[in-house]
């Protein structure tokens, strides 16, 4: 029977897997998926895609793991791949779509804080990653590269009907269905910022978790609640 890895939610590097299990958000890691693809054994997969996206050196980690994989992949995109999840389901030998499901590809973004040479190298940084994406995807749909860097600045939203006319999937699912558009965005729900933050706010008790004289169920009450209170001022400020 062919395995399924499930990816859901948004596209993390490992160390904020802690900060995304706080906050009940839906995820997936290199090392989660390394630990599937390990439990595979080289049997043939599937990908079940449902991801707006996320950092792009744990979506590059990932798709280096699935390029790697000895088995046959088939991506089935069944919500949304935006963006690093795009290339992402672009490691399968075979995509395939839901009928309401779509993707988006964009130029890679970031930030720069520094002087005038600091920014020269961000801009190099984004225009090399731009470069790279614009190679993986021209390869896998056969067409131009000035083409897909276009449809890249453009930032272009495929459904699955598009999506497959334009070489990025393979075949529509259930294609007696009628494709259908859905409202969205690639943004994340944790900006990369706020990450530190909320970690020092998770980890700042783990000192006084092991003083054993503390009256521990009225402590550790107490404590969730002081959690929750300067969370919501982390997030809302």
């Amino acid at each position: 029977m062919m395995k399924t890895i499930q990816m859901k939610g948004e596209v993390i590097p490992d160390d904020y897997s802690d900060v995304y299990n706080f906050l009940n958000y839906k995820y997936f890691s290199p090392q989660d998926i390394s630990d599937a693809i390990k439990n595979a054994n080289g049997e043939d997969i599937t990908l079940e895609i449902n991801s707006p996206g996320g950092y792009i050196d744990a979506g590059s980690e990932i798709y280096t793991k699935l390029m790697e994989y000895p088995g046959t992949i088939n991506a089935n995109i069944v919500g949304y791949a935006c963006s690093a999840a795009s290339w992402i389901a672009l490691a399968a030998d075979h995509v395939a779509m839901s009928p309401t499901a779509e993707m988006m590809i964009h130029r890679a973004g970031g930030s720069a804080i520094g002087n005038s040479s600091d920014m020269k190298s961000e801009y190099n940084a984004l225009d090399q990653m731009d470069k790279s994406f614009v190679d993986l995807y021209a390869k896998r749909t056969g067409k131009s590269p000035e083409d897909i860097y276009q449809m890249m600045v453009d930032t272009t939203w495929m459904n699955a009907k598009t999506a497959v006319e334009n070489g990025f999937a393979d075949e529509v699912m259930f294609e007696n269905q009628e494709p259908a558009l859905v409202n969205a965005n690639g943004s994340l729900s944790i900006k990369p910022e706020m990450i530190g933050k909320i970690k020092n706010l998770l980890h700042r008790d783990i000192k006084k978790t092991n003083d054993v004289s503390k009256p521990i169920e009225k402590k550790d009450k107490q404590s969730k609640e002081s959690k929750k209170n300067d969370l919501a001022l982390l997030l809302w400020s």
